[in-house]
């Protein structure tokens, strides 16, 4: 004699079969997962521009900032050169002075000796802070560094040639303290000009009575 189930079905338990209910269950899990993918993907995308924007956002703040430090730098550098340049000008006249009195003839050969010392002593410190003296005798004129007090004819001397150097000129590092003072030679001076002699073309000086 068969067994019958509660629901009256021979061999059928009660409820339908387990598999069925299992996939049933699991047939939303996957549904949600499914839909929940591209959120996520949206979701790293979004991140992703967010932390490359604030990386660039970083680079382009620390640029600015070495920039300005770079900058400030050479503020303060230009400052101080200013200032030394200031100090070094009046020392160079300074040393003008100590080089035209061991020019000057006579005194006694203490005195002279004193100041030869300290001329010395002068020139090795302005050396030691980079300034240089501007001696530009022949040497083509310049003007950026030059002041050209006389301009004459000069027997040796091309023109536009520093023919004498009347003042030293100095540097300091990259920038000019003074200009030389200098003497440039001109042209040749042509004899028989506006004034002079020769076939000029003009009537002779007594003319053919008529």
């Amino acid at each position: 004699m068969s067994r019958r189930g509660r629901n009256g079905r021979d061999g059928e338990p009660e409820g339908g079969a387990p598999g069925d209910e299992a996939a049933s269950a699991s047939a939303p899990q996957e549904s949600g997962m499914a839909a929940a993918e591209p959120a996520r993907e949206d979701e790293l995308l979004a991140l992703r521009r967010e932390r490359d924007e604030l990386k660039d956002a970083l680079l382009r703040r620390r640029a600015e900032f070495e920039n300005f430090k770079k900058r400030s730098e050479r503020d303060q550098r230009a400052m101080a050169d200013d200032v030394a340049s200031d100090i070094f000008r009046r020392l160079v006249d300074t040393a003008d002075n100590l080089e035209r009195a061991l020019a000057a003839t006579g005194g006694e050969p203490a005195l002279r000796q004193g100041v030869e010392l300290t001329l010395r002593s002068l020139q090795a410190m302005l050396e030691a802070h980079e300034v240089a003296p501007v001696d530009p005798a022949g040497e083509r004129f310049d003007p950026l560094r030059h002041q050209a007090l006389l301009h004459e004819h000069v027997p040796g001397y091309e023109a536009g040639t520093v023919a004498e150097v009347l003042r030293k000129g100095y540097t300091y590092k990259d920038r000019l303290l003074r200009p030389a003072l200098v003497k440039v030679a001109s042209g040749e001076v042509e004899v028989g000009g506006a004034d002079g002699g020769g076939d000029g073309g003009g009537p002779p000086a007594g003319g053919e009575g008529a």
